[in-house]
């Protein structure tokens, strides 16, 4: 499968899961590495990745800007082999009915 066509079904899939989400794309050529997915839903946010297999390339940063943003809410490479698991994991930051804990160091 192609990488757009499992991100058109991606997208699909993620209106199913959170109904009245906002699906933005991410415009790598603003920023370069950006993920291609910001998920804005009620008062929380995540970014996905779409990779067309699990060994797919990584372009420049893209690394970089996940891991970021993951650290700021929710942010994964996703592919066929492991969606289930991303969106299982996504679900869980987006409907969280606390705040996120965010360790403070000594």
């Amino acid at each position: 499968m192609r990488e757009r066509r499992f991100r058109v079904k991606l997208k699909k899939e993620l209106r199913g899961l959170f109904p009245g989400c906002l699906i933005i794309p991410g415009d790598s050529g603003e920023i370069q590495g950006l993920p291609d997915l910001i998920i804005l839903y009620k008062t929380r946010w995540a970014a996905l990745e779409t990779k067309k297999t699990s060994t797919s390339n990584k372009r420049l940063n893209q690394d970089y800007y996940v891991d970021l943003m993951n650290e700021m809410s929710f942010a994964a490479f996703v592919c066929p082999e492991n969606k289930e698991e991303v969106l299982y994991e996504l679900q869980q930051a987006l409907t969280s009915r606390r705040s996120a804990r965010v360790s403070r160091s000594k």
